[in-house]
């Protein structure tokens, strides 16, 4: 029989002068099913492997309540979770940086801003500097109490680096609660435009699948079986909005707002975002093989070097007046030109020429 005690690490063979540094720390949740630790920590730690966790574990340097545990521990409801390790933090202050943001509203209360694709939303691993919320740090620096390193303030919500679009950030805390509690609900209104590879079949539909970290590339995301005990459920409900044969202007609203969402749940359906490489969608995935048409693909490469998708709209109810608050991001510079250069193509090219999907 295994009893806690024999999870224990046993640290005789560390250096008793040794110092340890937090890096991660975890609280597990009070409905979590016991679970090896190794498991765990994989899911919150995305640029990590299991193997490097077990590692970590065998060093002594996985602790559950201030005390090292060895990879086979299985977490509850409560644990304490840190990551300690021989080496100090990379110090993630956040500095303001005269950054130029693109203000589409703003009170006393909030901004909403409509951030640019490259822009990282906020420091991380190979982002200390140059973000998103660095920006709005210099932005803000004169707001008396709007500390950027307090989580109680600040970004709402996030998007990805080479996503374009809307984001509501909170000047206060009663303003990031009330928001908070409103995408928790699910009742703000948000839409993206993406352009994905294929010609979908229907008008309009949903995507349903549980989102969770791919196990052969801990950078990008799988979809799962719905109700299945991998990843966190998910849905997407898309819209035509325009066909060009070979690529297809779709709207996609969110039920959920899972990592790569709109990514991943579009290349389960077997269309890609254009240009997302990430996820194939720098690949000639339609079309024929002509010179012209493989030049002219990667012509739009070049005009859209990223991932076509763009929070276009966003709506929610002011935390304060409780008045309803609706903003419209128009398409950016590279998706209106590769929007363009496809209308421009499919208007030279009779239509019986798109026969497969």
């Amino acid at each position: 029989m295994t009893t806690d005690n024999d999870n224990i690490q046993d640290t005789d063979g560390l250096d008793d002068a040794q110092q340890l540094y937090e890096h991660f720390r975890f609280v597990v949740d009070a409905n979590q099913e016991p679970l090896r630790i190794d498991k765990y920590m994989l899911d919150k730690l995305q640029h990590s492997s299991r193997n490097r966790i077990q590692r970590a574990a065998d060093a002594g340097f996985v602790h559950v309540n201030d005390r090292p545990v060895k990879r086979n521990y299985r977490v509850r409801p409560g644990d304490v979770v840190t990551l300690m390790l021989d080496r100090p933090r990379h110090d993630t202050t956040i500095e303001p940086e005269e950054i130029p943001l693109d203000i589409v509203y703003e009170d006393s209360e909030l901004l909403v801003v409509n951030k640019p694709a490259g822009l990282v939303v906020h420091p991380g691993v190979g982002n200390f500097h140059g973000t998103l919320v660095n920006a709005l740090a210099w932005h803000l620096r004169d707001v008396a109490g709007y500390d950027p390193n307090d989580p109680e303030v600040g970004l709402v919500h996030r998007i990805d680096k080479d996503t374009s679009g809307l984001l509501v950030v909170a000047k206060t805390p009663t303003a990031k609660t009330r928001l908070g509690l409103q995408f928790f609900n699910k009742t703000t209104h948000r839409s993206y435009n993406a352009l994905v590879w294929g010609n979908l079949a229907e008008d309009s539909g949903h995507i349903e699948g549980n989102i969770g970290r791919d196990p052969k590339d801990r950078l990008r995301m799988a979809v799962f079986e719905p109700g299945s005990d991998v990843g966190k459920s998910a849905v997407t409900h898309y819209r035509v909005l325009e066909r060009f044969g070979y690529t297809t202007l779709v709207e996609c609203v969110l039920e959920t707002g899972r990592t790569h969402q709109i990514r991943a749940h579009m290349k389960h359906i077997g269309h890609p975002l254009f240009a997302d490489e990430r996820y194939g969608g720098m690949d000639i995935l339609r079309g024929n093989r002509s010179s012209s048409y493989r030049a002219f693909v990667q012509n739009c490469f070049a005009v859209c070097p990223r991932q076509a998708l763009h929070a276009r709209t966003l709506g929610f109810v002011h935390p304060t007046t409780g008045q309803q608050m609706d903003f419209t991001s128009e398409w950016p510079a590279d998706m209106q030109q590769l929007i363009d250069r496809w209308r421009v193509y499919i208007n030279g090219t009779t239509k019986d020429t798109f026969a497969d999907n």
